[in-house]
């Protein structure tokens, strides 16, 4: 009974800290897509104020006590071996989001989190006016609080591989840069490949597409998916994203863009990869520190999953075009579903990283992730990032920014102080097409439903083996338990450069 009881009070615990914590996402969804300009100075007093009540209540002595009684120590944070192994999996995540909350000083957390409101808002109007000596003073700032959340911790002389381990349990800059070297030797060996050859005909893209009409297409398109309406919307914001306010409350963006309808597009698959992920969570792990992803990488293999194998294979298209083009009829009358499945795959350098084709994306990732990694050993300064930013952009995908709004401002990720997240995409790529290997074996008539627009099948499956889990489950074991193999570049590099070679006759 006193473990019974000792498990109630943790969940308890864990429950508040949930709900604080969708509280915060509240505000920072209203700050992303409907705050007046002016409003940001008390928003970031607002969120400084609940990130401390979050803080103190997980920290507290109690939850330390409670997670000892029940065996939950550093060294053994799964707890007593006579537990549920629900349970331990529980004690394991709870206890790794004290130990790491519980090294931080309250007055850095709330100063911190005040700071990231204010250089989030400093961002947006940064890149709008092309200002980077504006936003400049604020991510120096975010440096600096991520440099110092990193030391807290015990990451003093790797400081990026704390970072890392935010986003990638267990995955350090060493175990990354082994990956991503082959996997961009490979990524641009096909690139010029491809270069070689000559590019489909995309004019037809650029002919002016009413963005009211967009926003009326993507949001029949996210029903069309799956998306229930009555637990989540789709709005607008300078970066999309998606954040969670509930268990039924899952929220989305997009941005418009009257010459390329395919950025809406693209991205509202790409988002509601997401919320897919977020919604399905099981009853027993819903409102707990489980109802998450495994990591971010594995939910970017969600999001990518969607948005590039599916969202961009002919058999998609075969179902959806017809119906883009009843909303655009006179845009694409004379286009035919090969000449759009051709520019929908369209492989060139491009310089925003979120309109990127599947084949340069992750060159994309890995130009972040060096730089972060300087920014972090000292190697690079904050007020040297644009000169870097054009110099190794035009090394690995041949192409410069003119500004610094399509290029160090395009993201928003280090105004949030969110370094080390970058990586998480392209391995998102990675853990992605080893999934859809085993997807594929079990769900052979798969292509013929997506043809039909009918994902049913795919989403009890992606519910049944992926969803099911949570955090339960670390992303090494998740990847195992589901395809029977560790993390390898091999499966995308198979599809990415079979697809491409199909299509540029290579």
């Amino acid at each position: 009974m006193k473990t019974n009881e000792t498990l109630a009070k943790l969940h308890a615990i864990d429950r508040e800290c949930n709900y604080l914590e969708k509280a915060l996402a509240v505000l920072r969804w209203d700050q992303e897509t409907y705050l007046p300009e002016l409003g940001v100075e008390d928003r970031s007093e607002q969120l400084a104020l609940l990130e401390g009540i979050a803080h103190k209540r997980l920290t507290s002595p109690e939850t330390g006590r409670l997670l000892g009684e029940l065996g939950s120590v550093p060294e053994n944070p799964r707890g007593d071996e006579s537990l549920p192994e629900p349970e331990r999996d529980f004690l394991k995540v709870l206890r790794r989001n004290y130990d790491r909350a519980v090294k931080l000083p309250p007055d850095f957390v709330a100063a911190a989190a005040k700071a990231e409101g204010l250089s989030q808002a400093c961002w947006v109007q940064a890149k709008k006016n092309n200002d980077f000596a504006a936003f400049l003073p604020h991510l120096e700032a975010m440096i600096g609080i991520s440099r110092k959340r990193a030391d807290y911790w015990g990451y003093k002389d790797k400081p990026y591989d704390g970072l890392l381990d935010i986003y990638e349990p267990g995955m350090s800059s060493d175990s990354i840069s082994a990956v991503f070297g082959p996997l961009g030797e490979r990524l641009s060996a096909l690139l010029g490949k491809i270069a070689a050859k000559p590019r489909p005909d995309t004019s037809f893209l650029e002919c002016g597409f009413d963005t009211g009409v967009q926003a009326s297409f993507n949001k029949e398109l996210m029903k069309r998916l799956g998306f229930d309406t009555r637990r989540g919307r789709l709005d607008v914001s300078a970066h999309p994203f998606t954040t969670t306010l509930g268990a039924d409350d899952v929220r989305i963006t997009t941005r418009y863009l009257r010459d390329n309808p395919l950025s809406a597009i693209f991205s509202t698959i790409h988002e509601c990869g997401h919320a897919f992920y977020e919604l399905a969570f099981s009853a027993g792990l819903r409102g707990s520190c489980l109802a998450d992803g495994a990591s971010m990488g594995i939910h970017e293999s969600q999001s990518r999953l969607w948005e590039n194998v599916i969202g961009r294979s002919r058999p998609f298209w075969e179902g959806f075009f017809p119906l883009l083009k009843s909303y655009f009829p006179e845009q694409l009358k004379s286009v035919g579903i090969d000449p759009f499945y051709h520019a929908v795959n369209q492989a060139r350098p491009s310089l925003i990283r979120v309109e990127a084709d599947e084949v340069s994306y992750s060159l994309h990732i890995i130009l972040r992730f060096e730089l972060e990694k300087a920014l972090f050993s000292g190697s690079l300064k904050a007020a040297d990032l644009p000169g870097q930013w054009r110099r190794r952009m035009k090394e690995i995908l041949g192409v410069e920014p003119e500004t610094d709004a399509e290029g160090v401002l395009q993201d928003v990720h280090w105004s949030m102080g969110s370094f080390g997240y970058f990586p998480s995409y392209a391995l998102g790529n990675l853990y992605g097409l080893q999934f859809f290997r085993t997807l594929k074996a079990d769900l052979p008539h798969f292509e013929e439903d997506a043809a039909k627009g009918d994902f049913s099948a795919l989403h009890s499956w992606l519910a049944d083996t992926i969803y099911v889990w949570g955090r339960r489950l670390d992303p090494p074991d998740l990847l195992k338990k589901v395809t029977g193999q560790s993390l390898s570049a091999d499966p995308f590099l198979h599809y990415i450069e079979s697809k491409y070679a199909d299509i540029y006759g290579i």
